[in-house]
């Protein structure tokens, strides 16, 4: 049985839908989980790694494990705790979602500390282990959704910056191959898409998407700051602008880990907009 924490996140839902897909045997984890929000056939459980004394009964049996970083509540975890109850649980092999800032920005408490923190405890687990390190989010483009649908607008600080966003479903497929397969313990990959795209060419590709132009607004840092405050704690956001507006060499390469994983090219960004174009009409 594999165990997928953050189920019904942007990465969790075409991770579960493609081990499905393939014959596993799922469970699927979220705080708010609800019998729409998986396939049929798969079993879903209310429980949250901030208590990991919540996860024992939905770990118990389980072979492998899909772990995220905690995102906005990563300070609260304690990563040894929810490993120790994975492992007395049965399960021996473990994929943990991490983010390229581990690597990039190791003086950053909220990257180079959290995250690396939950990698070394993953890594000192004893279990099989798999790290994802992806760029920024396709995904993260949902911010957008609001201002498009009103206004035809999209509001972006750094609007020529450019960073290789990565489809949330390619994470999803190279986290179902690290789960089901051989090959992949004790390897670190970094995720992006195949080119650089900036703000501006984002809100471009929904206009082209939508057939009808975006007009762009380009945020100053303090704007953008404020925002952000609304749903990051205050360190990420400095961190999470600092790669923004002035990443390093480490965050603008090109990774070649999905298509060596997967044996095909990452998807664009114009791809994950023609698949979730929707939301933005």
């Amino acid at each position: 049985m594999i165990v997928v924490m953050g189920a019904t996140g942007n990465v969790g839902r075409p991770l579960v839908q493609a081990l499905a897909a393939a014959g596993e045997q799922v469970t699927a984890v979220s705080r708010g989980v609800s019998d729409a929000a998986v396939p049929e056939g798969v079993r879903h459980q209310q429980a949250d790694l901030t208590t990991p004394e919540s996860l024992r009964t939905v770990l118990d049996g389980a072979d492998a494990l899909f772990l995220h970083d905690g995102g906005p509540s990563a300070h609260l975890l304690s990563p040894r705790d929810i490993l120790d109850v994975a492992k007395a649980g049965g399960v021996g092999r473990i994929v943990l979602l991490s983010s390229i800032g581990a690597a990039t920005r190791p003086q950053s408490a909220s990257h180079g500390g959290m995250m690396r923190a939950i990698e070394d405890a993953v890594r000192q687990s004893g279990m099989d282990w798999t790290i994802l390190r992806p760029g920024g989010f396709s995904s993260n483009a949902y911010a957008w959704v609001e201002s498009v649908r009103a206004q035809r607008t999209v509001a972006a600080p750094f609007g020529d910056v450019g960073l290789p966003t990565v489809d949330p479903a390619d994470i999803a497929e190279v986290a179902a191959t690290a789960l089901r397969e051989d090959g992949h313990a004790g390897q670190f990959y970094e995720l992006t898409g195949p080119a650089l795209s900036t703000p501006r060419q984002r809100a471009e590709a929904i206009g082209d998407a939508l057939g009808e132009p975006i007009r762009f607004i380009e945020q100053t840092r303090d704007e953008a700051h404020a925002q952000m405050l609304q749903f990051m704690p205050g360190p990420v956001v400095e961190t999470t602008l600092d790669a923004l507006g002035e990443p390093n060499a480490a965050e603008q390469r090109i990774s070649p880990d999905v298509e060596r994983v997967l044996g095909r090219a990452p998807r664009t960004f114009a791809d994950w907009v023609q698949r979730h174009i929707a939301a933005f009409r």
